[in-house]
């Protein structure tokens, strides 16, 4: 009876020898450019900041007005205006109006900048993902 001792699997190697080369990878190349590029995300991003900062400074402002009035110039604060109402309370009474204000110009910017050019992202991302389909 001989003694056959049992072979290493192949892709074992001792630590003497090299590791076995690993297969090329094949290079994958996308075969045509997509329409959409960075930069039109990185443009819409800057319109949708300035719309958001513009409307936010517009209600936050006016508030900070009120405050800063409120705190260190209440003489202007308790001046009547018209038949024993203080200005304080009409400054109070337009804050309302300032936030309609605010939300009204958030509407008017998001339709004028931020909603063409997420229109034309979005049309551009439907003609890639048809271009992909048909392959």
């Amino acid at each position: 009876m001989s003694y056959d001792p049992p072979r290493p699997p192949p892709d074992l190697t001792y630590p003497w020898q090299p590791p076995p080369p690993e297969p090329p990878r094949p290079r994958r190349t996308p075969p045509r450019e997509p329409l959409g590029h960075h930069s039109d995300l990185r443009v819409l991003r800057s319109a949708y900041r300035w719309q958001r900062r513009t409307a936010a400074l517009t209600a936050l402002g006016y508030f900070t007005l009120f405050l800063v009035l409120s705190a260190f110039a209440p003489h202007v604060m308790t001046t009547t205006v018209t038949d024993g109402i203080p200005a304080g309370l009409l400054l109070a009474l337009l804050q309302l109006p300032v936030t309609w204000l605010a939300i009204a110009l958030y509407e008017h910017t998001a339709r004028r900048h931020v909603d063409p050019l997420a229109d034309r992202i979005r049309k551009e991302a439907e003609l890639n993902a048809r271009r992909g389909a048909t392959r």
